[in-house]
């Protein structure tokens, strides 16, 4: 795939931030974009790097009316020798594939993509920055772009990536959040889209997010959308739990997203030798292991805030403690051995970075 390039000129240039302290996660761009288009009867082609700018859409882009899109998230970082990376980044193009094939959008060349993405990372390498814990968080998404309003798949698509410098996910850092479970809403159910990366989902989420959170909770974990038993995930990662020393996280049954970095706990474990499961769990269980001492832990595990642990579940109007509402051992080990990969500090026996 060849590139063209469209690039600002210095004078055009911004400044990336001196520091990432005070700036809110997501809310800062890079100066260029990568953007491609696809038509039927063309396939991808148009490929372009140039300014980041504001996309040229019509009111009647099919996007704008039935959500026919797929996004990924994921993040470039500056190592202690300098060099700049990537954490398994065609894990990511797989899964926009797979996300592509349930929404009806046209799949990615994932070498062609990366190669491109490092194209754009290496023109806007200045975006990455190098505080402890910051990175530069990437996003590719695609987009119907046909103009008609009627229901039906696109014959028109645009991808593009984007980049932005962000500092943690969580304001509170890496400390422990306060969840609270939904008993009201529920997110995905069996058969429909909940393991794609698509708009929708996140937009569904929103008005549950939204109470909790004027309640003093931090986040919404979900439960099953059937039996309302089950747990699944949280709205911005995936979920562990240390029950009886072994550490399990609800299995994909096709309403959970499948993350790279709960892979990535899972296979770290796995190489640790420690005892790692998968399986249905109700928060009947996990309630009850957080009175009896049988639950240890509980954390998060997604792109954006790595490893989150959790201090405080609420249910049904209950608050229940995890722990001495403390960072356990278990979450502390995958976050410092997962960014200490990340950054360059661990040994990475898996060869999941890749130099940019």
């Amino acid at each position: 795939m060849e590139v063209k390039f469209s690039t600002r000129s210095a004078e055009q240039l911004k400044t990336p931030p001196a520091s990432m302290s005070g700036v809110v996660f997501g809310t800062v761009f890079s100066d260029h974009m990568f953007c491609m288009e696809w038509e039927e009867g063309k396939g991808w082609h148009n490929a372009e790097i140039k300014p980041y700018g504001p996309l040229m859409l019509e009111p009647s882009s099919m996007v704008l009316h039935y959500a026919q899109m797929s996004f990924e998230g994921l993040k470039a970082y500056q190592t202690d020798s300098g060099e700049h990376v990537l954490f398994r980044p065609r894990e990511n193009f797989k899964r926009m594939n797979r996300t592509s094939l349930r929404m009806c959008l046209p799949e990615l060349d994932v070498e062609e993509v990366l190669t491109a993405l490092k194209q754009l990372l290496r023109l806007d390498s200045g975006w990455v920055p190098n505080e402890a814990g910051t990175s530069l968080y990437i996003r590719p998404t695609i987009l119907a772009t046909e103009e008609a309003i009627g229901l039906k798949v696109s014959s028109k698509y645009l991808f593009y990536i984007i980049l932005s410098p962000v500092g943690p996910y969580y304001s509170q850092g890496f400390n422990p959040v306060k969840i609270m479970v939904s008993d009201k809403y529920v997110r995905a159910v069996p058969g429909g889209v909940g393991f794609a990366k698509t708009g929708g989902n996140y937009a569904a989420s929103n008005l549950a997010e939204k109470e909790a959170k004027e309640l003093g909770y931090t986040q919404v974990l979900w439960l099953d959308a059937v039996e309302r038993r089950y747990i699944e995930e949280v709205g911005a990662m995936n979920i562990f739990f240390v029950i009886n020393d072994e550490i399990v996280t609800p299995q994909l049954t096709g309403s959970i997203l499948p993350g790279i970095t709960r892979m990535s706990v899972l296979e770290l474990g796995k190489y640790w030798g420690l005892k790692v499961k998968e399986g249905r769990i109700t928060i009947d269980e996990v309630l009850n292991g957080l009175k009896d001492g049988t639950v240890s832990e509980v954390f998060g595990a997604g792109t954006a805030a790595v490893i989150s642990p959790v201090g405080t579940l609420s249910y049904k109007g209950e608050d229940y403690q995890v722990s001495d509402v403390e960072t356990g051992p278990v979450a502390m080990r995958f976050y410092e051995h997962l960014t200490g990969i990340q950054y360059g500090k661990e040994a990475d026996p898996f060869d999941w970075v890749e130099s940019i």
